[in-house]
């Protein structure tokens, strides 16, 4: 196949998954109160990191947008092991990528992608524990200032909207708020990774066309790949979501299910932007365990996972392939032309404005 059949084919298999994934993100935004992850972060023990990683990882977060949340749990008095745990597991994985990952992988890697996540946001929080208490920086716009999206809804922002409704609010507070978290998830949400999503699929429909399998296939197995993977993830910028295309091209092309994994794991968790404020807020020794956590964390998950799918003859490919089948060509194309109408509107307002303008 040619390089936009390949990527036109990946892309209607993930429409309705992100469509359905974009529509829980927005419910949680909308119901689930930060005041109640705030509470389960409280503590500097084991419970408090693992609580943290759960609570994170649904959240409908990019590894830039959980920065300035993470550093306000953990200036609010949240430890360093629980603040470095949500820092973790928010961006490793959310409701909109879990949704792509079952459409582009299939059951068996979303399950493993999902606790992969936690476990290393888990692991992660333990080490960075280790150095000690807090030592608060002086600056508080930090977190922001690093991030670079300043205040920006879909990266600054808290996961939930914020309090103060008008009376008129407060007696439809369901309804306002789902309005609220849909205009979130399929307006700023939307927009801030959608780039990196047309990125990814276009680098899938690439690998897919370009690359040929069995060179792929060749160095794309066992510790040295895996290692190569997570150390050019640490640094990489890429959100859960994006990742997965590219994820499922690798796969396709040879790829073993470990490697793959570590990929999907080790680029979307964190940042340039994360390990600059992690060093400012924490200190070197906590980015140091940071790294270390996810290089060691995310291989050996990523063997675990090889062996797991040698032994229990699982196998990937298929379970890709049945899950494209289960939903008719019709609703593909449909969320698909949905997507691309969302995502044309703000540059249909920017042209009206001008014409309009101009006139």
């Amino acid at each position: 196949m040619s390089f936009l059949q390949e990527t036109l084919h990946i892309a209607l298999a993930a429409a309705p998954w992100f469509v359905l994934g974009l529509f829980v993100a927005g419910l949680i935004r909308a119901f689930v109160s930060v005041r109640l992850v705030e509470r389960y972060m409280g503590g500097h023990g084991i419970g408090a990191i693992a609580r943290a990683a759960v609570m994170g990882a649904p959240l409908p977060l990019c590894s830039c947008g959980a920065i300035p949340t993470a550093i306000a749990f953990y200036r609010g008095g949240a430890g360093k092991g629980p603040s470095t745990a949500f820092l973790v597991g928010t961006p490793g994985i959310g409701v909109d990528s879990v949704a792509v990952t079952y459409a582009l992988l299939g059951p068996f890697m979303m399950i493993a992608r999902a606790l992969g996540a936690v476990v290393t946001a888990i692991s992660t929080g333990l080490l960075v524990a280790t150095t000690g208490r807090r030592a608060l920086a002086p600056d508080p716009h930090a977190a922001d200032a690093a991030c670079g999206c300043g205040d920006s809804d879909g990266c600054g922002a808290e996961p939930v909207p914020a309090e103060g409704l008008t009376a008129t609010d407060a007696a439809h507070a369901p309804a306002v708020r789902l309005a609220r978290g849909m205009r979130y998830a399929f307006g700023d949400l939307l927009q801030d990774i959608g780039p990196w999503i047309i990125a990814g699929l276009l680098a899938a429909g690439a690998l897919l066309a370009y690359v040929p399998p069995e060179t792929i296939a060749a160095y794309g197995t066992g510790v040295g790949a895996m290692l190569l993977m997570s150390i050019i993830g640490v640094p990489l910028y890429i959100c859960a979501t994006a990742a997965t295309p590219v994820a499922a091209a690798m796969l396709l092309a040879g790829v073993s299910p470990g490697t793959a994994l570590v990929f999907l794991l080790a680029g979307p968790i964190t940042s340039m932007a994360t390990l600059g404020v992690l060093q400012r807020e924490m200190g070197t020794a906590a980015v140091v365990r940071y790294f270390i956590g996810i290089l060691i964390t995310t291989v050996g998950l990523g063997l675990l996972v090889d062996v797991v799918v040698g032994a229990g003859s699982i196998n990937v490919l298929v379970q890709m392939g049945e899950v494209h089948e289960l939903l008719p060509a019709w609703t593909e194309w449909g969320a698909l032309g949905l997507l691309g109408l969302i995502a044309l509107a703000p540059l249909q307002q920017r042209v009206r404005r001008r014409l309009v303008a101009a006139g």
